[in-house]
């Protein structure tokens, strides 16, 4: 299928805008937001931020070949600007953008299918595609565009007309899932869980699940949701669907289930799957329940596209963990480092710390725990809870890093029956780096786990670079 061609005249309509110069017909190629990454031919959205306001790059794109740029009605322009080029006045950039995306999603007729949850949203969206890439063109968000500016961006790759986009839904408040389930009008909706990650913007973890339940707006009796039967706030609400509905879990009774599951620590999992194509034995090298929960999740998906049942245990066979998001590496050294310092909240660190506790063929268990952040007032409780969870996961030492929740962490680790001189607490990364690497020794295994502003990742880059 031919790739979809936009226009000045055909972006103009799209966003309900004014071309206020150029020539209709002129081709543009991406859509883009960063000035920095723009090319001749390009068309730029000029958005306005609390720092930054993209008017004022708007002259500098357009002198250097843009092919026009996409700003709010009357705003003044810094600069020359080119003879001719286009300018597109809206009342809004942001829902222009997001308006735009949503016009290129019905002109390329892609199968849309939309995930959201509180954890293991990248994972299901990553082993989704690779399934579905064993049979179609697939197209998925690139890095964590996920949100109100990102998914719009991660939706102009429709214009090459994949078969298929599969779109991951980030939020932390009310009401964002609805505007990017109305920009992405997904024919399947994937919800994987209800967590308490951004517990500190909702007031409970029953406001957090009506929140994710604005996946199931704006659905036809055709649209598809994959819910999680395990999970009693999701099938609540999940009751209301106006459209087909599979279910898939471990405990519970679903259409996709995992039984016989053997948890064989950073080898990753085993279970026998039984869904309404027949059974099989699964393996896969991702680690722990809940990525085997992703796993059922993304094999539903699969089988309503038509995708065999041994291709699908083919490919959970060998997929990868995204970067540091769980993956298993094995040093040259002799230490084998979990890394899943890319974020954290407290039902996945009690996740990675149940597979920790599966390992029983390492000398010695440490962790190196990052503060949980976004948690309000809860924070405290949660970590406590945390604390005392990683002292049940048989830890010969424990690192904790962060502010005053962390060091409740550490706290309650001690309280719980670990020794104080195997519990360290750090008030940042950067101090931590020093004396983790050389506590650390051969035959070790080291889960590194923490929120992105807590910066763990600095802890795996020197224990990597230490044991290479």
């Amino acid at each position: 299928m031919n790739e979809l061609d936009l226009t000045l005249e055909w972006v103009t309509k799209a966003v309900e805008g004014t071309l206020r110069s150029g020539d209709p017909e002129f081709p543009v190629g991406d859509v883009l937001t960063d000035s920095r990454s723009l090319r001749a031919g390009d068309l730029f959205v000029a958005l306005k931020g609390p720092r930054f306001d993209g008017h004022s790059f708007v002259a500098e794109v357009l002198e250097r070949g843009a092919a026009g740029a996409i700003v709010d009605r009357g705003a003044a322009l810094e600069g020359r600007t080119r003879r001719n080029a286009g300018v597109i006045e809206v009342a809004d950039t942001l829902r222009a953008l997001q308006d735009l995306a949503n016009a290129v999603r019905l002109a390329a007729e892609t199968r849309v299918i939309a995930i959201t949850g509180s954890a293991g949203k990248t994972t299901t969206k990553e082993t989704i595609a690779e399934m579905l890439a064993t049979r179609y063109r697939v197209v998925k968000n690139k890095g964590n565009l996920n949100n109100h500016i990102g998914l719009p961006l991660s939706l102009m790759q429709l214009r090459t007309r994949p078969d298929v986009a599969v779109m991951e839904l980030g939020m932390n408040h009310a009401g964002e899932i609805s505007r990017l389930v109305e920009i992405a009008e997904p024919d399947v909706r994937v919800w994987t869980n209800v967590g308490d990650a951004h517990l500190g913007f909702f007031a409970s973890p029953d406001a957090i699940a009506d929140a994710k339940a604005e996946i199931l707006e704006r659905a036809s009796t055709g649209t598809l949701l994959v819910c999680n039967a395990d999970d009693s706030r999701v099938m609540a609400r999940a009751r209301v669907f106006a459209g087909r509905t599979m279910t898939f879990g471990v405990v519970n009774d679903a259409d996709v289930r995992a039984t016989n599951v053997e948890d064989r620590g950073v080898d990753g999992m085993r279970a026998r799957v039984s869904t309404p194509a027949g059974a099989q034995v699964f393996e896969t090298p991702l680690l722990g329940r809940g990525n085997l929960a992703n796993v059922l999740a993304a094999t539903a998906v699969a089988l309503d596209a038509n995708i065999p049942l041994d291709t699908i245990a083919g490919v959970a066979a060998r997929l990868r963990a995204a970067d540091r998001r769980g993956a298993v590496s094995r040093l040259p050294g002799g230490i084998t480092l979990i890394d899943d310092s890319y974020n954290s909240s407290p039902t996945a660190l009690r996740r990675a710390l149940d597979v920790v506790a599966h390992e029983s063929r390492c000398e010695r268990k440490i962790a190196v725990l990052g503060e949980m952040l976004e948690l309000g007032d809860h924070a405290e409780a949660l970590h406590e809870e945390c604390g005392r969870a990683a002292a049940a996961a048989g830890l010969s030492m424990l690192f904790a890093i962060g502010g005053a929740p962390a060091r409740a962490l550490a706290d309650a680790a001690i309280t719980a029956g670990m020794p104080r001189e195997s519990v360290t607490y750090f008030a940042q990364s950067a101090d931590a780096i020093g004396p983790i690497s050389a506590e650390v020794r051969r035959g070790d295994l080291v889960l590194v786990k923490g929120s992105r502003g807590t910066r763990t990742d600095l802890v795996v880059d020197r224990l990597a670079a230490e044991f290479a």
